[in-house]
């Protein structure tokens, strides 16, 4: 897929939407948050707060309770107490836009605006919770290590994550100098685009600044957000993107290529050349969260031989006139594939079916089914055998 292409439709599409649903920027000046994403439709909604008195800011971190809101008057501390603090999809987070209060000790931010997008994923708690990342993201760049084997997986797993924000994913390799050959990055590079259908794959260096001039057109327009496990290289892409060291850089544990939490919080950066970068901590637990439609997408080659299988519920297992098994057998579609497609479904059902009592009383019942399926045909083998 084309990045600048891909980019530039993004973009234009964006701009359409603005211009049919609200005035031109030139309404109300070049308004200090702009350079943070401020557009018309954020004027339009926070309307009726301004009559209020309150203040329109973008929240940059949040850190135990409390956020860094960037308003026209500057960056502000205000409290995050005031907004549902125990839910954690409903929680203050970075890249929301808030209604802050315009003085007082503490300062509190009063609500958020609705999220045009959310990143999402479950909790690493044992409760059926689901967490919420960053807000109001156009772009999701899913940072991807080429100093260790690639863990095209882990990469389908934040793939799905992207696609169910609603924002469109970029799949950046990183440390592209450490493959010097040509060829084998040529390889690389198709590898991971067959895993990510319909995704830009962009090689990057922060070292020698290969690929860099790509990267920033593509994030100079909207919010991104930086993803990707601890070791990735996001601080150090961050730092190039903003041309300072805004963020402290560790090394990779040589044994495995993990690294440590450079990162710790959320924290969203203007860039110099246009368009806003949030990076995040490195995520070494990525649970989906009634991600369905994002998994999806990132098989959708799967998705598109299903709608050609004899049966509508097929399960792609032993049934006759599977047109993804025959796939399969073709040598069309790999079968890790199909491995890791079947393992985000079982996992986003599970996830799903704990909030969801009609879904778990269709599981328990499909598990009935089956059970009693498999001891008539013991049964049978066993009459056979008699």
């Amino acid at each position: 897929m084309s990045l600048s292409a891909s980019s530039s439709s993004a973009s234009s599409a964006s701009s359409a939407s603005s211009a049919s649903s609200s005035p031109s920027l030139s309404s109300f000046g070049e308004h200090p948050l702009v350079h943070y994403g401020w557009d018309d439709g954020w004027a339009a909604e926070f309307a009726p707060y301004a009559e209020q008195g309150l203040l329109a800011g973008r929240v940059l971190r949040v850190d135990r309770g409390q956020c860094d809101v960037a308003t026209a008057g500057g960056v502000l501390r205000a409290d995050t107490a005031f907004v549902t603090p125990h839910d954690p999809m409903r929680v203050v987070c970075t890249g929301d836009w808030v209604a802050v209060e315009p003085g007082g000790n503490p300062r509190y931010v009063r609500t958020y605006l609705p999220r045009r997008t959310a990143f999402l994923r479950s909790t690493s708690s044992k409760r059926s919770e689901g967490q919420i990342l960053a807000a109001n993201v156009d772009h999701a760049i899913v940072a991807v290590s080429l100093a260790f084997e690639v863990d095209l997986g882990r990469m389908e797993r934040f793939l799905a994550l992207a696609w169910e924000s609603g924002a469109q994913p970029l799949v950046v390799l990183t440390k592209a100098d450490l493959v010097p050959d040509p060829a084998t990055l040529s390889y690389l590079v198709q590898d991971v685009e067959t895993a990510a259908p319909g995704v830009p794959v962009l090689p990057v260096s922060a070292l020698t600044g290969a690929g860099l001039d790509v990267l920033v057109a593509a994030v100079s327009a909207g919010t991104s957000v930086l993803l990707g496990q601890s070791g990735a290289g996001k601080s150090t892409l961050a730092n190039a993107l903003t041309g300072e060291d805004v963020m402290e850089v560790q090394a990779a544990r040589d044994v495995d290529g993990k690294g440590r939490h450079t990162t710790t919080t959320r924290n969203l950066l203007a860039l110099p050349g246009g368009g806003v970068l949030i990076d995040t901590p490195g995520l070494r637990g990525v649970g989906l969260w009634d991600a369905e439609s994002g998994v999806g997408q990132v098989f959708s080659e799967i998705e598109e031989l299903a709608a050609r299988c004899r049966f509508h519920d097929c399960a792609h297992l032993r049934e006759p006139g599977c047109a993804v098994l025959a796939a399969v057998d073709a040598g069309e579609l790999p079968e890790r594939r199909l491995e890791s497609y079947r393992k985000l479904l079982r996992e986003n059902q599970r996830i799903v079916a704990k909030t969801d009592a009609r879904l778990r009383a269709e599981i328990r019942r499909d598990w009935k089914r089956k059970g009693a399926e498999g001891r008539a045909a013991m049964e049978a083998k066993r009459g056979r055998w008699a």
